[in-house]
């Protein structure tokens, strides 16, 4: 539905945007007080309230954010609006990415393990809970079968030369790149994806969106995730996405060190501080794409997951690669073994099961498992 008056006046704007200003009012209090806050956590009931905290305003903003990339596909259709929340939310990881290659401790892995835990999360996590939820309610889902090839079109190749090479080329003794293969990785990242989002916006924008009756409705679709999104206008909703977005990005942070003193307390494996705030930093996309799924709008989860784990790749690696190039800092891009036969393996699952443009609950649970395989590997470390 449509607003009436005018949204930016001070009074509608905070009574609207409540979780923005109570984000970014966070912000300035942990930017002021978080370094003695956060510099003790040993008392549990301390470290519990601190992660309580970042956490609900993280998620309420992460509602914010769906409901404004909602407006944005009523108002632009698909796949623009799921588009624009794929590139915001995968933004916000290669800023993450960035800001700790240049201001923190060497990490050589830390590129490689963020962008392999964003792969496992869409691909297995977020594509296992929605067919699941989806085919439950609605027994069997259709989509566009040319967009799930498109997508495994660019995703295997940005996969195989920028996550699997790099772990078997002679020129380094690491797992990380030359700089000739680095500057080819670059290179091949931006053209490729630049190349994919020209055709998924224009040339091939049909084969990206919900796929159509003869009757010219929606395929089988049965209800809408957009029912009762507030529309206002393109320049109001992308606007406060982006702004929306920020406390998402500086609380991050903040959860991070949090959760990381958390693991540590409980003997848990380092790996997973980073993929509880990488699952954070997704759940707009996550819920977005359930709420696709459950209106029986599977294209927009393919667009979604697909989207997600395309763009991880796709910009992450360049600018990873170019800040190596600046700081002189090592960026180990090679998967473990382990992780190679995740990554295969969930390549080709998908493969098979969105070979056909429909879906069921089977799909569904072939992804969750694999999704849940990899949790298990997390923890899976030498005693």
């Amino acid at each position: 539905m449509n607003s009436t008056g005018n949204p930016w006046r001070p009074d509608v704007l905070v009574r609207r945007e409540a979780s923005l200003f109570v984000g970014l009012g966070s912000v300035v209090i942990f930017t002021v007080f978080g370094g003695g806050w956060l510099g003790d956590l040993a008392n549990p009931a301390w470290a519990t309230f601190m992660f309580a905290w970042l956490f609900a305003v993280m998620l309420w903003a992460s509602f914010a954010v769906v409901r404004h990339a909602d407006g944005l596909a009523v108002l632009l259709g698909e796949p623009f609006g799921t588009l624009i929340l794929t590139l915001a939310v995968i933004s916000i990881e290669v800023v993450m990415i960035s800001a700790v290659m240049v201001t923190g401790d060497d990490a050589p892995a830390l590129a490689r393990d963020m962008m392999f835990a964003v792969l496992m999360i869409v691909l297995n996590g977020m594509f296992g809970l929605t067919l699941v939820l989806g085919g439950l309610r609605h027994r069997e889902q259709v989509f566009n079968l040319k967009s799930a090839a498109s997508y495994l079109g660019v995703l295997i190749p940005l996969a195989a030369m920028g996550l699997v090479i790099p772990r078997f080329t002679e020129s380094t003794g690491d797992a990380s790149a030359s700089p000739l293969f680095a500057t080819f990785l670059i290179l091949m990242s931006v053209v490729l994806y630049g190349v994919f989002l020209g055709l998924q916006s224009a040339q091939q924008r049909q084969d990206f969106q919900q796929p159509v009756s003869p009757e010219g409705d929606p395929a089988d679709a049965t209800g809408d995730d957009h029912a009762g999104v507030e529309v206002i206008g393109v320049g109001y909703h992308a606007i406060l996405l982006v702004l929306t977005m920020l406390p998402i990005v500086l609380l991050s942070k903040k959860m991070a060190l949090v959760v990381d003193h958390g693991t540590a307390a409980l003997g848990a494996p380092a790996a997973l501080g980073g993929f509880l705030v990488a699952i954070l930093v997704l759940s707009p996309e996550a819920m977005a794409a359930v709420r696709a799924a459950m209106a029986n709008r599977l294209q927009r989860t393919i667009n979604i997951a697909m989207g997600s784990a395309v763009a991880t790749i796709g910009l992450t690696i360049p600018a990873v690669l170019i800040i190596g190039f600046v700081t002189g800092k090592t960026v180990e891009l090679g998967l473990e073994n382990v992780e190679l036969v995740l990554l295969v393996t969930t390549i080709i699952a998908a493969m098979v099961n969105f070979g056909s443009g429909r879906s069921t609950v089977l799909q569904g649970v072939i992804h969750t498992l694999l999704f849940l395989a990899y949790v298990v590997l997390l923890f899976d470390v030498p005693t």
